[in-house]
């Protein structure tokens, strides 16, 4: 079996975007979003030999993947892990919608 690859949903991408951005400005310094960013991409390529190691979820396919105050929601296919969205678990957790 072919292995998996990882994908980022165009909007797990903007989200991605706007949380290294507003780290960048807030701290005046790329530094903390570039360690932000690494650590994301070395957690979520875990998920692609252990796709299943992520919290579940309502929803049988996808899984959740906490990294440090972040919980990074995937969807799993045989082909590939999708990142579909990146929430801040310090946010009202009533604000967490599935789509």
């Amino acid at each position: 079996m072919a292995e998996r690859e990882l994908i980022w949903s165009e909007r797990a991408e903007k989200q991605l975007y706007k949380l290294l951005v507003f780290y960048k400005n807030r701290n005046k310094s790329p530094v903390y979003s570039t360690k932000l960013y690494l650590r994301f991409n070395i957690e979520l390529k875990k998920t692609l030999s252990n796709p299943n190691m992520g919290i579940k979820t309502k929803l049988d396919h996808v899984r959740g993947l906490i990294v440090g105050n972040y919980v990074l929601y995937y969807e799993i296919s045989e082909k590939a892990i999708v990142v579909l969205k990146i929430w801040d678990s310090r946010q009202d957790p009533d604000k967490l919608k599935y789509k």
